[in-house]
């Protein structure tokens, strides 16, 4: 896995909402860790197991390569961006219904999304990003922030974070920092977990999931900006 420091990724043009996370992980021995940059052919053969308006995605589940692996979010997002991918964003209901529709049917735990709060370094003086639990959530894979979480998101029918977890509150409630003082800022979307069915949850990025992929633009443009005899 081709790792590249933060700077490397800005002069290759791809720029990311944060700078390399060194995710809270209890006993962790692996303190620097930094965001892949794309495999030319592994994008050219990124694996492609269902269409939704123009994105090809994959469940980890379904593809040998991962079909046993569970990875923290970091590593799930890494093993994305190999493929000109990064982890799902959940934008839309109709996208949401699809990622929905895949969790029942195959009887999925649980599943990584690209969803992140903003409590790295560069967020402490971002007024408007708090209450971070309301307002400092976004897409990680393309920086476009989540409605309040509080909130329907517009053109949605309902709010899909669910009304319940560890705490026996509406999430997100960041509930293991409770526990171990660990913070829940990335998000997954849970199978019934709560007997709440499937909804969205803050989770300790450190915990290992399955995960889904999905296209990224702006991947896809610098493999082909820079292997014009690709064909992706």
């Amino acid at each position: 896995m081709m790792l590249v420091p933060l700077a490397v990724v800005l002069i290759a043009a791809l720029v990311v909402a944060e700078p390399a996370i060194n995710e809270i992980r209890p006993q962790s021995n692996r303190p620097g860790r930094f965001l892949s940059l794309p495999v030319p052919q592994k994008c050219a053969n990124r694996p492609k197991e269902f269409n939704f308006r123009g994105h090809n995605y994959f469940y980890s589940g379904h593809i040998p390569a991962h079909a046993n692996q569970r990875v923290d979010w970091l590593d799930a997002r890494n093993i994305c961006r190999e493929y000109c991918m990064d982890l799902v964003s959940i934008e839309t209901q109709d996208e949401n219904n699809l990622v929905f529709r895949l969790i029942q049917q195959n009887d999925v735990p649980y599943i990584w999304t690209s969803g992140r709060v903003c409590d790295f370094k560069g967020c402490e003086n971002r007024r408007d990003l708090e209450p971070k639990s309301l307002y400092g959530w976004f897409w990680s894979a393309n920086r476009k922030k989540m409605a309040p979480t509080n909130q329907v998101p517009e053109g949605w029918s309902f709010n899909p974070w669910s009304q319940t977890g560890h705490k026996k509150v509406k999430q997100p409630d960041n509930a293991e920092f409770d526990i171990n003082g660990t913070n829940e800022s990335c998000m997954s979307v849970l199978n019934n977990v709560y007997k709440d069915g499937i909804s969205w949850h803050d989770v300790a990025c450190y915990h290992q999931k399955p995960f889904v992929c999905e296209d990224s633009e702006e991947l896809l443009n610098y493999i082909a900006s820079t292997n014009p005899n690709l064909r992706l």
